[in-house]
């Protein structure tokens, strides 16, 4: 029987929990070192206790940096067999979350075929799941109807759900006021911030938050408290709006941990490149340290159809600056619901900020994969080289598909018998040099 409620409150007690000790041995610390940063909430292990068939991830911005995954239907494209596709592909290619922010149809049990089946942290926004479940227009839905959402979603196995606790009612006069470019451009804050103008009251998610925590404790699902008011646009990045909901969320993270739930920090967005380090030093500062979870950053407008590269760039300097968990962007990001493919360019994409971050974090091990590949080029050992490759699959395709024209498993037709490495050991090893 357990005698704790959450991981936070297991590392308070001194207990190491299987969670904890799965995450140390994969981030090559101690359970002792682990369970401190779990205890001051520096590190969020995202593990409802209904979803069985998860492989536990630790989210904190000293360990490996993780990649979230966004899917789900909408009304414009709902298979589910496809959704799932793209779940076993972003796991496969080492996705540690996916976010099911489906927007149509009955999502109840695709989310439960996910807490019973993939071994990913599982990730939700209730606040779109109200509409759709109750199938009942936003303004006739009350703050109860809200808090049964988050239950039912706790009870089927959700890790983390994310709640746009933010904003208030004061925030309507902030975002009246200030005339941002483009408002509001989260889905959930924009939902909440039209049920507050519609109906005169206060956030529910900010209003009964003490009781949303209780759900969270029960089954231990940890709070992603949602940046309602992050920038859309390159024009709205760092503004008041943004700043003084992350004040905030500094509040609400308080808040949480004194009731042993664990807190991811959402954030930004849209940000020129050289405001990133700066939103990422005030988070940690404003909140003590809790994991930030960020979307991108953009950090160009211009660029549909290549945002996977857009928000790797952005991705690599938050994370090497402290973020601790990245939300990937597929090419697809301001244009239509990505297919398969999307996803994969969004996720290896992803995978390439967060292990350049990691390297540069100096995260231990980090950079063990890259030596290899170094060996393997000096070797010209390609077999070896696709096996470091993040994707060996589009590697080797490429390579079998440009072939040189001569049998040199030595070199490859961009450089042919011209190749410094051959020449290289060659060389060193007093052969005769070979070009024409």
């Amino acid at each position: 029987m357990r005698n704790y409620t959450t991981q936070m409150d297991a590392a308070r007690k001194g207990i190491v929990t299987p969670e904890i000790e799965a995450v140390a041995k994969k981030e090559h610390m101690t359970s002792e070192a682990l369970m401190k940063l779990v205890a001051e909430g520096k590190v969020a292990i995202c593990a409802n206790r209904n979803h069985t068939c998860l492989n536990p991830e630790g989210v904190g911005s000293m360990l490996r940096t993780k990649i979230n995954v966004n899917l789900g239907v909408s009304r414009d494209c709902k298979d589910y067999d496809i959704e799932m596709q793209k779940v076993m592909s972003a796991v496969n290619l080492g996705a540690e979350a996916i976010m099911d922010l489906s927007s149509h149809g009955n999502t109840q049990p695709f989310r439960r075929k996910l807490t019973s089946e993939c071994p990913a942290m599982i990730g939700t926004v209730p606040v779109y799941d109200s509409v759709i479940h109750y199938q009942r227009d936003l303004a006739t839905l009350t703050a109860r109807d809200f808090i049964d959402v988050i239950r039912m979603h706790a009870e089927d196995g959700v890790d983390f759900v994310t709640l746009h606790c933010g904003i208030t009612r004061k925030t309507i006069e902030q975002i009246k006021k200030h005339k941002r470019k483009m408002n509001i451009v989260s889905r959930g804050g924009s939902l909440v911030f039209a049920w507050m103008s519609m109906t005169g009251e206060e956030n529910p998610f900010y209003e009964y938050y003490d009781e949303i925590l209780d759900i969270c404790e029960e089954y231990d699902v940890t709070v992603s408290l949602g940046d309602a008011c992050r920038p859309g646009c390159l024009a709205d990045a760092t503004d008041v709006c943004q700043i003084e909901e992350l004040v905030r969320l500094g509040e609400l993270t308080k808040r949480a941990w004194d009731h042993n739930v664990q807190v991811m920090v959402e954030g930004p967005g849209h940000v020129p490149l050289d405001q990133v380090a700066a939103n990422m030093k005030v988070q940690q500062s404003i909140c003590m340290g809790a994991p930030f979870y960020v979307l991108g950053p953009i950090v160009t407008d211009i660029a549909p159809g290549y945002d996977h590269i857009t928000s790797a760039i952005g991705g690599a300097v938050a994370a090497m600056n402290g973020a601790a968990f990245l939300c990937y962007v597929t090419p697809a990001e301001h244009l239509a619901l990505p297919n398969v493919e999307d996803v994969k360019q969004g996720i290896i994409a992803s995978k390439i900020a967060a292990h350049a971050a990691d390297i540069a974090k100096g995260v231990p091990g980090a950079r063990d994969i890259d030596d290899k590949m170094a060996e393997a080029r000096q070797k010209l050992d390609w077999d070896a080289q696709y096996a470091c490759a993040l994707d060996p699959e589009t590697a080797k395709a490429i390579r079998d598909s440009r072939s040189p024209e001569e049998d040199h498993s030595d070199t490859c037709s961009m450089c042919g018998k011209f190749c410094a490495v051959r020449s290289m050991n060659k060389a060193l090893a007093g052969e005769y040099i070979d070009i024409l």
